[in-house]
């Protein structure tokens, strides 16, 4: 566990907290280190959850399949972000959504009632902590209403404008990678592959867009 100490602080979770400390509260918090191999399920659809997952390693997909099997990307997840905040409160009911490993990954999962609920020890830090949670609770928030602004998007076009327009402002660049393959990107923007890769293809002849797999320039 003291190996990913340092990826632990560069967390959200954990800003404004030092490794030393962050070393103390694992106990506190009641921290479990696991591993997933590629392609394992980390939680499914219907689990009740009652803890947070910190990815140390890896990469996770957050997503839900329908009764014909066709699948939708929600989120991702990369290494040093977390998972399960949304579910802090006991009244949150069980997970909406699958939670799968991409590659080989290893998460850290925390309890939320130690996290929420002021130790019999008083960690020096434990206030930072909460007050990291909601924030990371307002900045889920916030992601996903801006995927929402995706989803509303009446055509592939105007979905993949919408999408590559936001990384390329988030990444702060015109060229710029996007975590996903094809397929994993029409399902993330709920698109058919097929028609969406017609689609690049014919932004590229267009003079739009430069793409090789996924490296992406904007014209």
């Amino acid at each position: 566990m003291e190996k990913y100490i340092p990826i632990l602080k560069r967390t959200q979770l954990f800003s404004g907290v030092g490794e030393e400390e962050i070393g103390a509260m694992l106990n506190c918090l009641q921290a479990r280190l696991c591993t997933y191999k590629k392609g394992e399920y980390v939680l499914r659809q219907g689990e009740h959850l009652d803890k947070i997952l910190v990815l140390v390693g890896g990469k996770l997909h957050i997503q839900r399949d329908d009764y014909w099997g066709n699948r939708s990307i929600i989120n991702m997840v990369s290494v040093g972000e977390m998972f399960g905040e949304a579910y802090v409160a006991p009244e949150s009911g069980t997970l909406m959504n699958d939670v799968l490993a991409v590659e080989d990954s290893v998460v850290v999962f925390f309890d939320v009632k130690r996290i929420i609920t002021v130790c019999s020890s008083a960690c020096r830090f434990h206030s930072i902590v909460v007050q990291n949670l909601f924030f990371a609770i307002s900045e889920k928030n916030r992601k996903l209403v801006q995927k929402l602004t995706f989803m509303t998007k009446r055509t592939t076009r105007e979905k993949l404008i919408a999408y590559l327009s936001e990384e390329a402002k988030r990444q702060n660049s015109s060229s710029f990678f996007i975590p996903f393959n094809r397929q994993q990107l029409a399902d993330f923007l709920s698109v058919d592959r097929s028609a969406m890769s017609n689609e690049l293809c014919k932004m590229r002849d267009e003079g739009l867009i430069e793409f090789e797999k996924s490296c992406f320039k904007l014209l």
